[in-house]
């Protein structure tokens, strides 16, 4: 029985994991779920799956919790302490840890269990993003197993030679192509993104997620953050990862061999897919989801990125060409700008602007801790928030 800790489990991945997990309660079985603040779900979660712990990050919504399963004479046991979440993910009980939540706070956790030699199944792509070679040197260093849930980095794992770990480059590939839906915006011109609003940003015209990705594809920076992740998963240099707009997001990505052959890893756009592979990897197991019906589908279109107006595709490469500590600049200014554009105290077009003067204005140097790699997302986080600060008072 492989037991599980889902970290971020009220959010789109967790729920779909544990749809997929429902279907197969005989060899999987919930050690733990954690989530934020989203209590009345995670109360729901908890009666319905049983596990031994659960907690909250938000400090009032794990208070809630304790009453809510203690009214309904729940076992599961809540945890108040602020290491929660790193205990949790390195528990000597844990077999597999899902690390679904959003953003820089997920890095702990996952470093957690990445030095705890677990099975981590990662949705979290900002952990490789922000300190990339810090975990990916405790992965090999603990044996722990690295499967990526993200379905485009999913589909490529599904392509590549299923009898070598990753770490591909040596085995014939020529590159890798993520496809990309091209967000709600594809179709827009840049004169039109001026006076784009959350709400119109928050409607994907694919894939059912949490509010932070669905902006980052808005803004195609969520392709930006797979381009890097893609660079540390499988050891392959930005230069020979392409980016290609593909609106129905029926292929998930693409390997181009060098004697010619692009394998392709197509599907409906469901998360249970990813996840039902990552689960089971190398085998394969029921998920929920239909098979893909290719007359209904009728059609597959390509085109290039537009880097002129969705400009922040481009500064993720930049973020790869310089290195060190240019991604976690990367991505911290974005968790800031896209707050705040949700918010609506900065425009769309200003996301990519407050990116590029944070990657201009932060000086670089080289991440030799997580210790470090904090330091510098805390450091550029208070300076996107005096950036937004004076725009606000000059504007």
């Amino acid at each position: 029985m492989e037991t599980i800790v889902i970290l971020g489990s009220t959010g789109s991945i967790g729920c779909n994991a544990l749809q997929v997990i429902k279907l197969h309660q005989d060899k999987y079985k919930v050690f733990a779920l954690t989530a934020n603040g989203n209590v009345d779900l995670l109360t729901e979660q908890c009666s319905e799956f049983e596990p031994q712990f659960a907690f909250a990050l938000n400090r009032e919504a794990n208070q809630q919790l304790k009453k809510n399963l203690l009214a309904l004479n729940s076992k599961t046991i809540v945890l108040d302490d602020e290491n929660s979440l790193d205990w949790l993910a390195s528990h000597k009980e844990t077999n597999t840890v899902i690390s679904a939540i959003v953003g820089a706070a997920g890095l702990k956790p996952t470093m957690a269990a990445a030095n705890s030699g677990k099975k981590i199944l990662l949705a979290n792509k900002e952990t490789l993003v922000m300190a990339g070679e810090l975990f990916v040197k405790a992965v090999k260093q603990s044996n722990a197993t690295l499967i990526p849930i993200d379905s485009e980095h999913n589909a490529i794992l599904q392509v590549l030679p299923q009898s070598k770990k990753l770490n591909y480059k040596s085995n014939g590939i020529r590159k890798i192509l993520l496809t990309a839906s091209g967000g709600p915006f594809r179709t827009s011109t840049k004169e039109e993104l001026k006076h784009v609003t959350p709400k119109e940003a928050l409607r994907h015209p694919n894939w059912i997620m949490g509010k932070k990705i669905t902006i980052d594809s808005a803004t195609m920076m969520n392709k930006g953050l797979e381009v890097i992740e893609a660079c540390w998963l499988f050891d392959i240099p930005a230069s020979d990862i392409e980016v290609v707009i593909h609106p129905q997001s029926i292929i998930h990505s693409l390997v181009e061999y060098v004697d010619g052959s692009t394998l392709a890893q197509l599907g409906n756009p469901d998360m249970r897919t990813p996840i039902a592979y990552a689960l089971s990897h190398p085998e394969r197991i029921e998920s929920g989801v239909l098979g893909l019906d290719l007359i209904k589908t009728k059609r597959l279109d390509f085109e290039a990125p537009d880097l002129d107006k969705f400009p922040c595709l481009g500064l993720a490469y930049k973020a790869l060409h310089i290195g060190n500590n240019a991604p976690t600049i990367l991505n911290a200014a974005n968790e800031v700008a896209v707050e705040a554009f949700l918010n609506e105290s900065i425009t769309f077009n200003q996301i990519a602007e407050l990116i590029e003067f944070c990657m201009d204005a932060v000086e670089p140097q080289s991440l030799d801790s997580i210790k470090t790699v904090l330091e510098v997302d805390s450091k550029t986080r208070h300076l996107a928030l005096s950036w937004i600060d004076y725009h606000n008072l000059t504007s």
